[in-house]
């Protein structure tokens, strides 16, 4: 996620040519020790071209490099590329790779890794879910080892961004079958971390880079314990098992506010670029008549959802953008709480209670059906169950909340919760669920066609919903294909027009983001882009470290 943080911070200038005082007990940057992260979920695969989730994506991030990269602030900048040239039309992009780049195998990055990692992604047996960006590109070229070209056939708003997708080692993967590569596994990257272990279930463990171009990193080992309930990570986290984490809500405010955990570790606080919604299987017949998915809409109370799961941390989402993102519509508001008008809407799709359904019942038989609120459409009766993955508690509870909510009209709610890889693999991978709670990350450029347009809907793409309008995909097109803002804009309005009338997800809350790290790490800064963005450039000073690593 690449988070964006509302509070400034204030530089302070010192006279004359000394260096900036150091904090208490921080005696400057040095090299050693280990972070250890928790994770409530475990990688999937370390291809990222095969990977989909959060876990799998921040290991790839740390071993992995693409040509382009977003810094503190939000903007583009050079990675593997040191720089780039785009012609006056804006159709052609040339990238000057960095020299002296090498892959962890000792092996020369050069600029027919890029062609590979191209044609990977355009090659229809490639099962990924992001190679739509690349197959807008009409002519791919090698200039030399260090110099690679695009041209697109007309503008692309996404091209420029698109290509801070990781670069994959041709010398590794080149005539092989990417879904059986022990990369997978492996990897094998350009990044300032080096794989070496993974234990499945357990832990994933990185080393630093020593010949990273922009500089070894100061903590030698990165480890990402994997904890699937947030309560244990939590414990870990206070017993020293953990460095970092994210916290719930429950636990930055009522848990946290203590001198003692102040002293051992640095709370955050920014809004995030993810949300959190109620997705609904659209070749579900129960979910194919609008009105039925807008009276969801109108019977779930999203500041319910907020103050009691959220405790006030986060605000509503009302579409796939977040407040202050340059796209988010400000004139499309969630659906009002509004039982009554959700029952109307039921009604109006067939939905009713048993006893107004049937004729001849004898008084008594129907005043005890009167007792049951359920509603039936052509003797069956309206119910369906919610899937969330395991460990997530403000998932569950949401579910919970949604599940009290709907009975209130009528519905009957299940809630089932899922390991991790069993609920991506073996039921939104293949489509096996009725209705989910996930979260997705928003992106920088609003790009939604990889989630949202009618042709990504086979098995292992995004769009597993089954969504389909039209219009929508009319509308992604021209977002896509225009570099006027304006213009891009009023097709993403409209969009967000249209998905509150159609209600693919009940979108329900855009979280505040919550990391806490070990006080003992220093380097920290918070930006727009959250914390992460400079971990290369981390450090526990040499008498603070924990563990005593060689570098």
């Amino acid at each position: 996620m690449r988070p964006l943080l509302f509070a400034l911070l204030a530089l302070v200038l010192i006279p004359g040519p000394f260096p900036p005082a150091l904090a208490a007990g921080d005696d400057g940057p040095a090299y050693g020790d280990a972070i250890i992260v928790g994770s409530i979920g475990d990688a999937s695969t370390l291809i990222p071209a095969l990977s989909a989730d959060t876990a799998s994506s921040s290991i790839n991030g740390l071993v992995y490099n693409g040509l382009v990269k977003l810094d503190k602030n939000l903007r583009l900048v050079g990675d593997l590329a040191e720089g780039w040239d785009i012609s006056e039309d804006g159709l052609t992009i040339t990238f000057h790779l960095r020299q002296g780049v090498t892959w962890h195998d000792g092996q020369p990055l050069t600029a027919r890794d890029v062609m590979f990692t191209y044609r990977l992604m355009i090659d229809p047996a490639t099962p990924t879910a992001y190679g739509e960006d690349f197959k807008q590109v009409k002519k791919a070229e090698v200039v030399d080892d260090h110099t690679f070209r695009v041209t697109y056939p007309r503008p692309f708003a996404p091209a420029l961004i698109s290509w801070g997708f990781p670069v994959m080692p041709a010398h590794l993967l080149e005539g092989k079958d990417i879904t059986t590569s022990e990369l997978a596994r492996r990897p094998v990257g350009t990044g300032p971390y080096i794989f070496k272990e993974w234990q499945t279930g357990q832990q994933i463990v990185l080393e630093s880079n020593p010949g990273y171009f922009e500089g070894r990193p100061y903590i030698t080992r990165h480890v990402t314990r994997v904890i699937p309930d947030m309560a244990t990570m939590f414990l870990e986290l206070k017993s020293g098992g953990i460095d970092s984490m994210g916290l719930t809500p429950l636990q930055y405010l009522r848990q946290t506010d203590t001198p003692e955990f102040g002293k051992q570790f640095r709370k955050y606080k920014y809004l995030a670029f993810s949300y959190t919604y109620l997705g609904f299987n659209l070749m579900d017949p129960k979910f194919k008549d609008q009105r039925v998915r807008q009276a969801m809409a109108y019977a779930i109370n999203k500041d319910e959802i907020i103050e009691g799961v959220l405790l006030g941390l986060g605000q509503p989402a009302n579409g796939p953008f977040k407040p202050g993102h340059w796209a988010y519509n400000e004139k499309v508001t969630s659906h009002v709480f509004d039982p009554d008008r959700a029952r109307k809407l039921l009604a109006e799709a067939g939905w009713k209670p048993r006893a107004t359904e049937e004729e001849g019942c004898f008084f008594s038989a129907c005043d005890r059906r009167k007792e049951d609120v359920t509603l039936y459409k052509e003797g069956q009766p309206f119910e369906f169950t919610i899937i969330t993955n395991q460990g997530n508690k403000q998932r569950e509870m949401c579910a919970l909340i949604i599940q009290q909510r709907l009975k209130d009209i009528g519905i009957r709610i299940k809630v089932q919760t899922i390991e991790w890889a069993a609920f991506l693999k073996e039921f939104i991978d293949k489509r096996n669920f009725e209705a989910c709670i996930l979260g997705w990350t928003i992106p920088l450029d609003p790009d939604l066609f990889d989630v949202w347009h009618s042709s990504k809907t086979r098995p292992g793409e995004l769009n597993f919903i089954s969504y389909k309008n039209e219009e929508v995909d009319r509308l992604i097109d021209e977002s896509r294909y225009t570099f006027d803002q304006a213009k891009r804009k009023a097709a993403l309005d409209r969009i967000q027009e249209i998905f509150k009338e159609d209600v693919p997800y009940v979108f329900l809350y855009v979280p505040d983001a919550l990391p806490v790290v070990a006080s003992r790490f220093k380097g920290i800064e918070p930006a727009p882009a959250g914390i992460d963005y400079n971990f290369i450039k981390w450090y526990a000073p040499e008498s603070l470290q924990k563990y005593h690593l060689t570098p």
